[in-house]
């Protein structure tokens, strides 16, 4: 059971947000308080600025003005160093299965013992059981992306964000992964995801965020923001209309 200080680094808070490029204004947000249950899914159309805003949550990009709180101050090197992210591609070392989560509780510290049992785990976590001496970089798509989300959670997380991981995956390495960050939420991880999938939404979220042209146009509950949304941009995009 995680304690006090890690139920609060649930709460994200973004203030007054904004990254222009060229005179162009790429994000825009003036006030976003994530803090639900469950997974949170960013959704939106190609270019509504969702994986700008996880990069910044996550801390890789510094806004232009604004900023991003956890536990009620500004994000810091010890909130940076509680959190993991996965990619829509993942990265992998040149290295095997085992050998790749070995590198990151190795780093931690752990003693050789100690790895070889949380090794054991996380590969029946995500069912890489029979390729812990295989090749990283010989895996198929959905196994290489579940080798890239064990890895982040081995660095036991308080938050976990997640840009597009199933997007090029097809239904059954998709459903696998989804398993996995439910698992994850259920375990006490903050997940904030990005992701185009309307039903994935419907599957995995406690509320969604909903952007488009950078900004956030709407945030809550998954359930009244999936069947009853609020605003314009939101209902054309469910409904599957084009969205500019």
């Amino acid at each position: 059971m995680r304690d006090l200080v890690s139920e609060m680094a649930r709460r994200i808070t973004v203030n007054g947000l904004q990254i222009a490029r060229n005179g162009t204004a790429l994000l825009d947000v003036p006030h976003l308080t994530l803090n639900g249950p469950g997974p949170t899914l960013i959704l939106g159309p190609n270019g509504a600025g969702k994986s700008l805003l996880l990069r910044c949550l996550h801390g890789l990009i510094a806004p232009d003005k604004g900023y991003v709180e956890q536990d009620g101050v500004p994000l810091n090197a010890d909130h940076k160093a509680r959190q993991a992210m996965v990619f829509q591609q993942p990265v992998l070392l040149r290295r095997s299965v085992a050998a790749n989560l070995d590198f990151v509780l190795k780093r931690q510290g752990l003693q050789r013992v100690a790895r070889k049992t949380r090794i054991a785990d996380l590969l029946a976590q995500g069912g890489l059981e029979g390729k812990a001496r295989q090749a990283a970089r010989s895996l198929s798509g959905g196994e290489a992306q579940r080798l890239a989300i064990l890895r982040a959670l081995a660095l036991d997380p308080d938050t976990l964000f997640l840009d597009e991981p199933t997007s090029a995956l097809d239904p059954g390495a998709t459903q696998v992964i989804e398993r996995m960050i439910l698992r994850a939420s259920e375990g006490g991880v903050r997940i904030v995801m990005v992701t185009h999938d309307i039903g994935q939404a419907r599957r995995l979220a406690s509320d969604v965020v909903m952007m488009q042209g950078g900004h956030v146009v709407e945030h809550g509950d998954a359930r009244q923001v999936l069947d009853d949304p609020k605003s314009d941009a939101s209902r054309r995009y469910l409904a599957g209309g084009l969205v500019t």
